[in-house]
Parts: C-alpha cells; structure tokens; sequence
C-alpha cells in the first residue's frame, strides 16, 4: 500500500501527529470529517483516486478511535472497481469498517463472489480475506460452497488455497449449521496428504474444528494425520522457511496432535506404533537449551505430546519417562520452564498409575515451595495436593504446616484449607488429624474458616475415643498467654462437651476450666461470647456434687449478659439463668451432644469453588474420585439422633461393617468390599469401570437441589419379565435412542429389588451402578455414573420423577463426565406410606453427536422398607386374631402360581424380607412369616404384617394367601405384592431358572388358568382390585371407555408405550394414584379391553391421553 502518492493524506497524518493535546486532535479531525463528508456529498464529481484518497481518511480517523458513521457505501463500492488499487482500498476499509449484520454487505456478496470464482489470483485473496474477517451468515451461506470449491482445486496456487482454507475455518467456526461439511472425509484425507506446508497448515487448522464437533465422520485421516507427524518428525521434506531454529513446523505439530485428541483411541496396532514412535523421539529429543526462542517451540511441541500420551493411556514406560522429563523441567533455574513442569505434572495426575512415579520427585517439588515466584509457589501447592494421599500424606502435611509460617498472606487462605482437606482424607489416625487443625489453627487462625472447626467438632463428637484426647488438647493450647480467637471456640466447645472426662487430671477440676476458659472472654467477640455461655453451662451440669461457689460465679454471669445489647447473648443468658434453677433436670436438658448425622464435607466445595486452574481443578477431580482413607469416622455405628439428614455423603469413608443390613438394623455403614462389581446379568466384566461399585461411599460433591416431582410412574415389579422397557414412558415426539443397552435392564432392575448393590443400567458409553442402604422408613441410595470411553460425556442430566408415597431428593449431577471418569450421586429416599408404585430416573447425556435418554425404574419398592421379625407363638396368634376379617385381614385364592418346592418358596419370601417363622402352622405344606413396615405416617412405631400361604400339595399352580396387618391399606398392598411375585415373575427366585422361552398371549380365555394369560381378562382383574383398594375408593375419578375413542380435554399430553397392555394397566393405577393427589380428572382411552387383545397380537405401538383438569 504505497501512500506517499497522496499527498493530502500525507499531509493529514502530518497534521495529526504534530498535534500538542487531544483537543487539537480531535478539532483537525472533526475539521477533515466535515471535509470528507462534503465531498462525498458530490460523488459524482469525485474521481476514483480522490474517493480512495478519502476512504482512507476515513479509515486513519478510525483507527485512532474515532467514530465514522458515514462513507461505507463509497467504501463498499470501490470492491466493484475495474483496478487493483481501488478494489484492494475498497477491501481492506470494508473489512474493518463494517460488520457482519451491515445492510451494506449485501450489495457486494455478487461482486465478492465474481472475484472468488474468477481467474485473478489477487483479487482472488483480496476477497477470501475479507470474507474470513467478517465471516458473517449470509456470506456463509452465499459463498461456502465457492471457497470450498478453491480449496479443493488443483488448479489453484497454495497462496489461494490456503487463504481458502482459513476462509472456510472461519465461517465454520461463526456459522457451523450453514457451512456444509457432510462427506468431506475424503476431502480432508486429500488435503492432509498435501505436499505443501503452508496448505498443510491452513488445512489441518480447518481440520481440528471439523473433529471437534464430530469425530466419527473422519476415522479415515487419523492414518494421515500419524503420516504426517512422522513426516515432520524425520524432517523429511520440510522446507527451510518452515523450520523454526531447527524444529521442523512446530505450529503444524502441535495441530496435529491436538486433532489426534480429539479420537478416543487408536485401533490399528500399526497406525498405534508408528505414533507413539514419534511421541516417542518428541520425547527424546525435547531438552533445555540457552535460546529462549528454541526452548518455547520445543516446549510447545513437547507439552502437546504429553497431552496426547495422556490421551492415548500409552504405556506406563512412556509415562514415566514423561515424568522424568517433567522432573527435569522442575530442577532447571529458568523460572518459566519450571512453572510448565509443575503445572504438566498436575495434569499428569489425571492418568492412573502415574502417581507413584511422581512421588520420586516429592523432595524437588517441596522446594519449589521456596521459590521466590509466588506463581510457581502456587503450582507446587497444588501438585502436593494432587498427589497426595495415604502413604504420604503426613510428610506433604507437616511440610505443609511448617511453610505456613513463613507463606506470604496471599498464599495462606488457600494452604491453610488444602492442609485441612489433606489431613481429613488421609489421616493415618484420628488424634494426628486432631492435631493437625489445631495447629492449622494455631499458627494461621486468621486465615482457617469456620468449616474447619466446624468438622473436627464433628469428628470428636462422633468418636467416643477421640473425646478425651481433644479435650486435653484444648486444654494444653488454653495455657497459652494468646491464642487466636477460632482456637478459643474450638477449645471451649470440646472443654464444654467433654471436659467432665477429665476431672481426674491435675488442673482439670470444673471450677479450673472455668478459669481458665473465662481469662479469654474479654478478648472475644460477640459470637465467640455465645459459645462460651453455653460453655459455662455445661460446667455446671457436669459439676457433680454441685459447687454453690462455681454455680455463683457462672449465674453472675449470666446476669450480667442477660441485659446484654445483643439478642443471641441475651436469650442464651436468660434461658440458662433459668434452666441453672431446674436442679437435677439440668442433667437431661444440656446433656451431651448427639451424634453428628452424616455429611457432606463443605470444605471440599469451598476449595472447588476458589480454583481458577484447569490443571489444578483436574487433580481436584480426580482425587475426588481416586483417593479414600480407611482411618476417618464420621458417623458412629449406631443412629444417634433420629434419621440422618438429606444431603450429600460425606467426604470421609465410611467403616466397614457387614453387608447383611437387614439383619443387623443397628449398623449404619454400607459394605465397603472392595473390588469388582457382581455380574448381575451375566454379562462380561471386560468393559466394568466402576470397580469401587461395592466400596465405601467416600464420596463429596455439591449441595443436593430438590427435585420436585413431574409425573407418577406406576407399577411395582415387572408384569411381564419380556417387556424390557414396558413401564418407560417418553413423549410420542421423541425419536429412539441410537445406542442400544447392555443386557436386560429388567432383568437389572429385578436383581435390585433383592439386593442392595449392582449394575441398574449398561450401554457402550456409560455403566449406572446403583448402591443402597435402607433404615427403618429411611433409604440411601447412591449412583455410580462411569464414563467408559476415553471422551467426556456431556450434557447429563437425571430427574427423578418419584411417586406420591415417596420423597426423594437427588445431588446435583454434574452437567460433564469426564474420560473414564466416575461420579457417585446420592439420592435421598423417606416412605411416606404404603405403595408399590415405583420411581423412575429420568436420566440423558450426549456422546458424540449421538443424545441418548432412557428412563429406569429405581429398585425403591415396597419390600425394602420391610424389617424381617421372628413371631413366637405366643406373639403371634393374639396378633392374628385381632385383626379379624376385611379390610385389615384379606385373603385370596391366587391361581397361576409357578410351582416351587416349599423350600424355594420359603428362601423367595426371606429374600423379600418377609422370614418364615417355623413350627406356627401345624400343616407341614403351609407357611406363615412376618414382617414389620415402616413408613412416616406409622411413626414412631413400625407396623406387624403377617402372612399365611396354604398350598395344594396335589396342585402346586395355586395357593391361598391370608395377609394381615393393622393399617388397610398396607394388607392390601402387601397382598398385591405377594401375588405379583408368585405369579408375574417367577425368573427372580434365588435360584434363578433358566427361563422359558416367552409364549404368546391367549387372545381368549378358556379356563380359570389360562384367562390369567389373557389381558383383557387381566386388566378386569387389575381395575377390579384398583377400584376395590381402600386407598383408591371415593376418590372421585372417572375411567371413561367411549366407542368414539374422542374426548375435547383442556389440555392432553400423549404418550407411548411398547406395549398397549401395560398401558392400560399403568394408566389405571395412573388414574387412581393422581385422583388422590387432585392432581387429574379423567382418563380417556384411546383402546379398550377388547382392542388390547389385538393390540398384544399385532405388536404395535398405542397411544392414550392424560386429560388435566
């Protein structure tokens, strides 16, 4: 662009450098603005070298930040200019002036496209370029096909085609729905053998985007993207202008290997070889030099290689001399290249079987903690966290706590919570973790939040044991002359709890204490002086006999605090004032603190949420998801108080304790068994990532959000044992999920309703492992979500869409799932009442471009709220005869039944949870058991069913069922589920029959046996039973079975199901379940009972509608 042939802009760019002031400059320029604006004003008298002359005017004014807001159709109309220079003026103020929604764009999209198709490489470029600047949708949409046609050509030069090349990125990346890239796999594979580097380049940029969004499509160019790594590798036919201080394109390298990211694995064993035999050489001929230039090309390449080794999951060979090279990078003096050696080994934390490795370079990276770069001070913090865990956990500890004496302030927030965190999760044993806080807090109180103190409270409040060694403690860090104010709170909660525990000790009697926790109180602030009057009070309940001298000095007090300007203080001053005169029932109201309920750990969730790094939110994950500690008790072995609270687990492992939970209700903790997940179904355990499945639920994540409920799913067990998905309900509008499950997810669900732990759900992407504990009316159930694939899964999503008679509350389920990755999210479940109405997960992700949703039912059925209960004799008849006759006592013939020998029959009711009591019936074909239910609204004492099942020793196919209980609705439900297990599914026995194959349904019934096959015949009987339930009368709802199949609802929302039959069955419960709550109206079938025959005969799809009120 020579402008010296302009004088007068020449001379106007003079002017405005010469200005003293912004004054002047804006003057001369609102001076040449005026100007200009006159003579465009008389276009038609302006020549094409002074409306040129002008339009630059207009684009020096603008880049010294002025606004132009006039002149771009002069400018738009020089790219229709017969001659270079004015077309290439016209260009270049286009492309900067205007944007990509301007109006004026338009008028020149033919002239744009007349230059791209022509002959005239110049002008050919000019356009790309402007085109790759704006980028805008109708550019896209106009003129795509035209670049990509370019960038394909033979014929063109590589200054065009890689012009073309980043003109296409370009519109992709601003308008990937418009750009149209179906079947440019071939195209890319073409383009990636290019022999030019530039075109290369250009092409492998355009490439990544491409595999970004979807990789499937171009499986054929991983060949060719390894061809060329080994090209550039072996510095085979690399021009000299693309060798940058002797490393051969580096910009192309590290494309490349960014791309081969974006493939989950490499399957050809020899495309693998040859790639890691590159790795392999980047790996061994990446060093530190002097040349600062040399070191950031190589470091570039070498950083991405690392990436991609990671990526690969290469051999622990490779990985460790990944490691060594890392370890090297940390011990050089250049402060950069140490900063990317910590910061690629805490990256390197996200493969398994790495840390071990990095722990050799333990003693390198606590001096880094020294270093006089705050930067690399930090990046070693966080590697040290990282790799943290049980073995050294108290050397990184201790190293840890020594530093944070002398640690800038910026730094000690930060430390002083990843120390806490550290020593929670793996201390070796109780007392050192206690001592750990309290140094934490002695020596950085300032920085240590409440939640700190907050949970080793909880950990002494839980752990009889600890109680006297915390108290001493506090004890010891009291005689100190000036203690921080948290260790003051902390001291005098545990002295106040737990002090009585050592009253024998020297200086430890009640009146001693008081001394010396009532030195600190004029130091303290108003929060504090609360703690300790409860403090006080706890003194003087434990002082046994009681002494009138303490009990004086504390009322005193409390007076004084009573007309205290602070309400908290005054309330807790005046109620204590008051509870000190209740003498021996002091005792009973301040006694000890209860238990702690399990909980989340927030001090996990606080670290999350100050993290800034991606490296270190990495290792965070992953330790999360990696790392437990067998030493740390949180809950005791026994309820302490009540039911435990809804929310998360908490970040501590739980103890060991035998798996029978049913047997022994007293034990709280889950089965922490270590190892592979049962083989549910049958399938192979190859692909089974979830390997703790059955282990502690050592698990934190963020707060749990209330999912409230959006539709009633019924049914309990499976009706029909074919019907995979019989009972998932989705919109009529939602198309089938492209990815098919792993086995048969009824069967899972059936497995899951007698046990506490398995696999729910399976496919080629993801494995849903369910484990469960269940107390009384109270269930914990915890999902295993495991990314099988070497890609994130994204957008997941799981809504729990539970029945009226059950509350649930699910954590938050992060939104991404990273790589061969794990996240447990526990789901909270209270029994309201009886039902065998079952909850549903709603649960979505996407893979790929593939979106999947699937909807399970969770194994919260009626039998695991059951408590089995041995009944003597003696026990049991008075029950039996009080609950004399209907509703509470009901019995029936149940025909249909498969036979059983009555032993199996007895193990399939104790894996129900309802025990057979031996020795009541004196008939040896006959069977008697009992349970106790519990649900919220039986409370606080649980409810005795009893069951008696007669058999026919000549015909084992049916049986009469006599179930009793004192609430109606319990028998009658109980009833109901007894049945269905007799009868719809046989295959759930323990001893778990190869089933039969599935025979076809009777379309006529032709005898009491065989009418049980038929539907119609099964749904009389199903909406017989409903409409004859306690729970289900009066409640005011219709089922409307019209000829005209035709009902002008209000609103309708229609659904589909596989199978018409269970359709009807489920609407029906549907009806009667949402009349209850108010929530629905009527129901109008689009198939009757009739129609349902044909239906199950042909096998196609049904609709019905649910009508809103």
């Amino acid at each position: 662009m020579a402008l010296s042939g302009m004088r007068g802009l020449s001379v106007f760019i003079s002017d405005i450098r010469n200005c003293q002031n912004k004054e002047q400059e804006r003057l001369r320029v609102d001076k040449e603005l005026g100007n200009v604006r006159t003579r465009f004003k008389n276009e038609k008298g302006l020549t094409p070298y002074e409306k040129k002359k002008y339009v630059w005017k207009m684009l020096y004014i603008y880049m010294l930040g002025y606004d132009v807001d006039f002149g771009h159709m002069e400018a738009v109309s020089l790219i229709s200019a017969p001659k270079y220079p004015e077309k290439q003026v016209g260009y270049i103020v286009t492309s900067s002036l205007l944007n990509e929604n301007h109006d004026f764009l338009r008028l020149a999209i033919n002239t744009v496209r007349n230059d791209i198709i022509g002959r005239n490489e110049t002008y050919q470029c000019l356009a790309l370029t402007m085109v790759g600047n704006i980028g805008g949708r109708e550019f896209a949409e106009s003129l795509a096909p035209d670049v990509q046609k370019l960038l394909i050509s033979s014929s063109c030069r590589p200054l065009v085609r890689k012009k073309a090349a980043l003109c296409l990125l370009r519109l992709y990346r601003k308008n990937p729905d418009v750009v149209n890239v179906d079947g440019w796999a071939d195209r890319m594979a073409q383009l990636l053998e290019e022999r030019d580097l530039g075109v290369l380049t250009s092409s492998m940029s355009l490439f990544v985007a491409l595999v970004s969004n979807n990789h499937e499509a171009y499986w054929s160019c991983l060949p060719k993207c390894v061809k060329v790594l080994e090209r550039l590798a072996r510095n085979q036919d690399v021009p000299q202008e693309y060798t940058y201080y002797g490393i051969p394109s580096p910009w192309l390298q590290v494309k490349t290997m960014r791309a081969l990211q974006y493939f989950p694995t490499v399957e050809d064993p020899n495309t693998r070889r040859s790639l890691f035999e590159v790795l392999q050489r980047i790996l061994m001929g990446t060093d530190v030099v002097k040349n600062v230039n040399k070191n950031n090309a190589s470091h570039a390449v070498l950083f991405e290689a690392l990436a991609l080794v990671m990526h690969l999951d290469a051999e622990k060979e490779m990985m460790s001399q990944c490691v060594a090279l890392l370890g090297k990078f940390i011990a050089v003096r250049e402060p950069n290249i140490r900063y990317l050696g910590l910061e690629n080994m805490t990256r390197m934390l996200m493969v398994a079987d790495v840390q071990d490795i990095i722990k050799r370079h333990q003693a390198q990276i606590i001096t880094s903690l020294k270093d006089p770069d705050i930067s690399i001070r930090r990046r070693a913090l966080d590697l040290l966290y990282g790799m943290c865990d049980v073995s050294n956990a108290k050397d990184i500890v201790e190293e840890l706590l020594q530093y944070l004496s002398t640690a800038e302030f910026a730094m000690r927030e930060e430390l002083s919570l990843k120390a806490a965190i550290l020593a929670e999760k793996f201390a070796p044993d109780l007392s050192w973790y206690v001592d750990v806080i309290l140094q934490l807090i002695d020596k950085a109180g300032d920085f240590v939040s409440d939640d700190i103190w907050f949970r080793v409270v909880q950990f002494v409040t839980n752990n009889e044991d600890l109680q006297p060694y915390a108290a001493v403690k506090a004890r010891e860090y009291l005689d100190k002359p000036a203690i921080h104010e948290t260790m003051v709170k902390v001291s005098a909660y545990v002295l106040g709890e737990f002090g009585h525990l050592l009253a024998r000790r020297p200086g430890c009697s009640p009146k001693e204490l008081f001394s010396v926790i009532h030195e600190k109180l004029p130091t303290v602030s108003t929060s504090t002086i609360a703690i300790l009057l409860s403090t006080y009070a706890k003194i003087l309940m434990h002082t046994q006999p009681p002494d009138p001298e303490l009990q004086n000095q504390i009322c005193g007090i409390f007076s004084k605090y009573e007309s205290c300007i602070d309400v908290e203080i005054q309330q807790r001053a005046a109620e204590y004032i008051a509870l000190s005169r209740k003498g021996a029932a002091l005792m009973d109201i301040l006694a000890e603190m209860p238990k702690f309920p399990e909980r989340q750990s927030a001090l996990i969730k606080k670290a999350e949420d100050t993290e800034v790094d991606t490296a270190e939110q990495s290792a965070i994950k992953l330790r999360a998801q990696q790392q437990t500690s067998n030493a740390l008790v949180v809950t005791d072995q026994r309820p302490a108080n009540g039911a435990p609270s809804i929310g998360q687990l908490s970040l501590v492992k739980i103890p060991s304790t035998d798996t029978n939970s049913d047997q022994h209700p007293s034990h709280q903790g889950l089965s922490p068994a270590n190892g592979i997940i049962s083989n549910v179904d049958g399938q192979s355990p190859s692909a089974d990532l979830l390997g703790d499945l059955l282990g502690p639920l050592a698990i934190e994540g963020p707060p749990s959000n209330t999912v409230q409920p959006q539709r009633n799913i019924d049914s309990g067990l499976e009706k029909d044992p074919n019907a995979v998905e019989a009972s998932a309900i989705v919109p009529v509008d939602e198309q089938p999920n492209c990815v098919q499950p792993i086995g048969n997810i009824a069967e899972r669900f059936h497995a899951l309703c007698l046990k506490d732990s398995g696999v729910l759900y399976e496919d080629p992407n993801i494995q849903i492992g369910l484990k469960a504990e269940w107390r009384l009316y109270h269930g914990r159930l915890v999902l295993f979500l495991g990314n099988k694939n070497t890609s994130p899964l994204v957008s997941v999503q799981a809504i729990i869409l539970p029945p009226s008679h059950l509350k649930m509350e699910l954590s938050l389920v992060p939104e991404t799932i990273p790589p061969r990755a794990q996240v447990q999210c526990p789901l909270e479940v209270v029994n309201l009442r009886p039902s065998r109405d079952v909850a549903v997960l709603d649960f979505s992700y996407k893979f790929s471009n593939n979106a999947v949703n699937v909807k399970l039912r969770l194994p919260a059925v009626l039998n695991k709220f059951f408590q089995p209960i041995t009944v003597s004799a003696e026990e049991f008849f008075p029950q039996w005869r009080s609950l004399s006759g209907p509703p509470l006592k009901v019995q029936e013939v149940v025909r249909g039944v498969k036979p059983l020998p009555l032993l199996e029959m007895a193990n399939l009711f104790n894996s129900f949870r309802l025990i057979v009591c031996p020795g009541l019936d004196p008939n040896p074909n006959n069977l008697v058991a009992s349970t106790t239910f519990y649900s919220e609204s039986t409370q606080p004492q649980a409810m005795l069913c009893l069951v008696r099942i007669e058999t026919d020793p000549a015909d084992r196919t049916q049986l009469r069922m006599t179930v009793a209980s004192g609430d109606p609705s319990l028998t009658f439900e109980l009833k109901e589920f007894i049945k269905e297990q007799l009868v719809s599914i046989p295959n759930i026995a323990p001893r778990a029959p190869t089933p039969a194959p599935p025979t076809p349904p009777v379309a006529q019934p032709t005898s009491p046996a065989t009418a049980l096959n038929d539907p119609g015949a099964m749904l009389a009987e199903r909406t017989t039973q409903n409409f004859l339930n306690p729970n289900f009368l009066n409640k005011g709802f219709e089922v409307l079975i019209e000829q005209s199949h035709r009902l002008k609802p209000k609103r309708t929302r229609a659904y589909v199901i596989k199978s018409p039959f269970e359709a009807e069955l489920g609407a029906l419960n549907w009806a009667a379940t949402f009349a209850e709550a108010g929530h629905w109206k009527k129901v109008c079938w689009e198939v009757d009972a009739l129609e349902v025959v044909k239906a199950v005969k042909s096998n196609n799809w049904y609709t019905f509608n649910l009508v809103l009120e």
